[in-house]
This record gives C-alpha cells, structure tokens and sequence, in this order.
C-alpha cells in the first residue's frame, strides 16, 4: 500500500530538519496538518515534502517566516515575495551604505570640526523621514499660488532623496540642507511675482521654455547673452503684465528680478549643496537667475544703441 501521510518524525528523518523546527512549521501554519492517529499524533500528506523544501530555500536567504507564510498559504506569489524581500535589502544597503559615508566624514576631519558634524549628521540618519522633512519645508514656503505641477516640480528640485550609494561629501552637503532650513535667519522662498501669478499657468508655461533655454546655455558654458532665453524670459512676465517687450519694460524688468532672493547667499549656497547631493543633475536656479539678469542686461545695452543710418 502507499503510503499517503507522515509522521513528524518521519518527515524529519526524510528531509533533514530537526522535529522541533517542524513542529513550529507545523504552530505557524505553515506545515498543516493532514490528520491525526488514533493516538493523536499529527499526520502529514504528500504536500508536506515540496512545503518544506521551499520554507529551507526561503529560509536560508533570511526570509522572514511571515513572508514565508504568505507564500505557502498563496496570499502572495512567489515573485511578490522576491520583490519585496528585494526592495528591503536594497533599503538595508542604502542604510549601511549611509551609515558607512557618514562614519569615514566624521573620522576624516579635524577633531574640533567632529562635534559640529555629529550634530548635523545626526538630523539625516532616518533617511525617509529627513527627506519628509525637506518636501514638508518647502511645500510650506512655497507659494499656494503656483499650478500644482509647477509648486511639485520646485519641491522635488529642492528636496532630493538622499543618494543609495553617497560619499562622505555628499552626506555632509545633504545635512547642511537641513541645517539650513532650520536656521531662524534662512531667507525663506519670496514671491517677487505677483502680477504674473494672476496669469498663471500661462506665465510658468512660458517661463518653462525660458528655463530650458537657459539650462542649456548654462550646460554648455556659455556667457551670459541676449538672445532666445533672455527673449522668452521677458516674453513670459510681459504677455503676463499686458505690457510690450520695450527697452522700458526690460529696464523694470531687470529691477524686479535684481532684487529677487536669487541673489541670496544663503539660498545660492543651499542650490550648491542640492547640486552636490544630486551629482550636479538639478540646475542651479541662483546661478541660472544671474544668467538671466546678466543677459538681460546685456539686451538693454544693444536696445541703446543707437542703429546706424545708411
């Protein structure tokens, strides 16, 4: 006759696992039962052996057992199991890899400078909540009045996840961001634009093209110049204040954006620091502010000249 259950022991002495493992496989529900002796006993069916093949597999790659169970029971797949387990090594990696840079900053530096760096790196080694901490500042300071797409895109571009794999540098300048933004004195985000506000998104459809314009004029090393990015700058605030692009409306123009927190130390140094935490793949906005003014002035000095009669 063949033999359709097994005894615990049995299933022990077959598979090489002790029978107190099984026995807790069997509490966990991940080995159920198929029957009982007349004595008692737990009996199990044919099933029993392929179960615990996988539960060793999963288990000697640190599978949590509740993960295992989800598995076994058929709440989750196979694959969904690899994914998740997946993403929380990669969590781990990023945490030691964290932990790593932020050790080799504090021990490469002098030991008066130590202190201060423990202090400030302390306040990003709870990785997703640092970066919570830098979309929340900003979505606060940031004007209510901008298009969502717009107000989404400034708080990703001024609050980066912090890198997977970061050099001790990286981990300082991610830090100083924070020490920023919880500076009392730090000049917080101004709206120097309100009448082109009431236009929006208009306004920022075309400031949009500027931004390109400039980004790439600034990726390329060029000087700052009159020409297409400077034209679709004051092309946006004119169409949005109902006024001509002339030499006056430039000249105000160039007032505006003169005083503009653009020119701000302070935030000019946070752009750097974003900059270095994202390996230079965010734009600089203070840097393409000054571009902008820069060659908005460099277009009012060719709208002066007088042109020559022929």
């Amino acid at each position: 006759m063949t033999q359709t259950t097994w005894s615990i022991g049995e299933l022990a002495d077959g598979t090489g696992v002790p029978v107190k493992t099984l026995r807790y496989y069997s509490d966990s529900g991940l080995l159920p039962v198929a029957s009982r002796s007349t004595g008692g006993h737990r009996r199990y069916g044919t099933d029993a052996w392929e179960r615990i093949r996988l539960i060793r597999r999963l288990r000697s790659l640190d599978t949590p057992i509740a993960a295992i169970t989800q598995v076994v029971t058929g709440e989750s797949s196979l694959g969904e199991l690899v994914t998740t387990e997946l993403q929380v090594v990669q969590e781990r990696l990023t945490e030691l890899r964290w932990r790593q840079a932020t050790l080799k900053a504090l021990d490469d530096c002098p030991s008066e400078e130590r202190l201060r760096r423990l202090e400030i790196l302390a306040r990003v080694q709870q990785l997703p909540q640092a970066h919570r901490t830098l979309t929340d500042h900003w979505s606060r300071e940031l004007s209510s009045n901008m298009p969502k797409r717009r107000l989404d895109i400034m708080v990703t571009m001024l609050s980066p996840e912090p890198p997977q794999d970061p050099a001790p540098g990286t981990v300082l300048a991610y830090a100083e961001l924070h020490l920023l933004i919880n500076t009392p004195s730090f000049t917080r985000w101004t709206q120097d634009h309100e009448e082109e506000m009431r236009s929006a998104p208009a306004f920022y459809g075309e400031i949009d093209e500027a931004a390109v314009l400039t980004a790439a004029a600034v990726s390329q090393g060029l000087p700052p110049h009159a020409g297409d990015a400077v034209d679709a700058f004051v092309s946006a605030h004119a169409r949005a204040r109902r006024e001509p692009d002339t030499p006056a409306f430039r000249a105000f123009l160039h007032g505006l954006v003169s005083r503009s927190s653009g020119f701000d130390p302070r935030l000019e140094h946070y752009w750097a620091l974003v900059g270095t935490v994202t390996g230079g793949r965010v734009l600089n906005m203070t840097v393409a502010h000054r571009w902008l003014t820069e060659g908005l002035s460099i277009s009012m000095a060719h709208t002066a000249r007088p042109k020559k009669l022929f």
